[in-house]
């Protein structure tokens, strides 16, 4: 199974809230294509063109969780 293909030109990135300003060392994720094409996509701020990790929502949550709690 190949994974879902992302248009990162067209999503609508959210940067983490841990990020600062200068947008140093922290993720972006695309919440409408979730629904999409059934996955997370992710991808590090500092290079927007750069690959995009599609992740499982379970598995996301799961990131999000343990960021939270080690954060």
């Amino acid at each position: 199974m190949s994974a879902p293909r992302i248009d990162e030109n067209t999503a609508s990135w959210r940067r983490s809230s841990y990020s600062n300003q200068d947008g140093g060392n922290c993720v972006e994720w695309a919440p409408e294509r979730v629904a999409a094409v059934g996955a997370v996509p992710v991808r590090d701020s500092k290079r927007p063109g750069g690959p995009v990790l599609t992740l499982a929502p379970e598995a996301w949550s799961a990131f999000v969780d343990f960021a939270r709690a080690n954060g």
